[in-house]
């Protein structure tokens, strides 16, 4: 059964932190101004400052931002400043019980991918594939679907995909129903042959990536088709493939052959054009929250990832 955090109320506290790469200060600084507007309070963790290397400091460093801020019952959700290069490095040496005990928010995406996916399966915590602070929510002209995608930390409403904000289209009719999992490509790839391996099984699979040239995208689909995810998946959402476009090979496959070649052949129902990723809107959406999708419609509608709270 998931297990959901608490939602958020004006005057709250949120943690930021970098569990991967180190963010750009200056478009985190008016991302933490947007945080502000929504009447939240931000602590700021101190792997924000560091850099070693590609990363936000060292594992040990990284582990414990994230561990502090799931251990200050201040701190009532943690929200990740950007993505990058890491998360796969420290997932084994996180605390789940720690996790386990104080169920929060925890909202980011791209390499958060990889942190996503071994709390949902160690705890059951629904946590959230959402645009991130200073690769999104600071840039100019912020998309103002982008900034909706956070007012669903505030209830628990379900969150509904259709064809009025996505290009939606059907690769493979029929309806399904199930957990939401997924994220990005890559990072679903690297969990496979370790104990956070990704499990679809009876569950919505969800994938999105960026700056991979189809011949890379066709070797990770392969692998996951090998692997049995998309045969054990209820179904399967395709997001946005940003700048997934042929360059070192000009002879190149389409995203859209290659889903064909891998995706198709599982006979799932399946959907694409989510804005879900990397694009412009990024829309926000629950992993391990129930969903049920139908390609009749074009719709995917996700229960709320938001612990409903009961009136004494």
């Amino acid at each position: 059964m998931a297990v959901k955090a608490s939602m958020l109320k004006r005057g709250d506290t949120v943690g930021i932190v970098a569990p991967a790469s180190p963010p750009k200060q200056e478009t985190l600084g008016k991302a933490i101004s947007f945080l502000e507007e929504l009447g939240l309070s931000v602590e700021i963790g101190p792997g924000i400052q560091r850099k070693h290397g590609y990363l936000a400091g060292t594992d040990e460093e990284r582990i414990e931002d994230i561990h502090r801020m799931f251990r200050d019952e201040n701190i009532k959700a943690i929200i990740c400043a950007c993505g990058g290069f890491g998360t796969g490095r420290i997932v084994s040496r996180l605390n789940y019980e720690l996790i386990k005990d104080n169920p929060k928010i925890l909202w980011g995406y791209s390499d958060i991918t990889f942190l996503h996916t071994a709390i949902h399966q160690k705890t059951g915590l629904v946590t959230f594939h959402g645009p991130m602070l200073s690769s999104d929510m600071g840039l100019e002209n912020v998309h103002e679907l982008t900034k909706q995608s956070f007012h669903q930390l505030f209830n628990h409403e379900s969150v509904e995909f259709t064809a009025a904000h996505s290009p939606l289209r059907t690769l493979v009719e029929g309806k399904a129903s199930g957990p939401v999992i997924g994220g990005n490509l890559t990072l679903l790839v690297s969990t496979l042959g370790t104990d956070y391996e990704v499990d679809t099984k009876g569950r919505i699979l969800f994938i999105e990536d960026i700056d991979e040239e189809p011949y890379k995208v066709d070797r990770m689909l392969n692998q996951l088709k090998m692997a049995g995810k998309f045969n054990d998946a209820a179904g399967i959402i395709i997001g946005d493939f940003k700048n997934c476009v042929a360059d070192k090979r000009k002879e190149s496959l389409t995203l859209d052959q290659l889903f064909e070649d891998h995706i198709k052949p599982a006979n799932k129902p399946t959907m694409k054009g989510f804005l879900i990723g990397h694009s412009s809107p990024c829309l926000g959406i629950p992993i391990g929250a129930h969903a049920n999708m139908d390609t009749d419609d074009l719709t995917l509608i996700v229960e709320s990832g938001i612990k409903e709270e009961v009136e004494v």
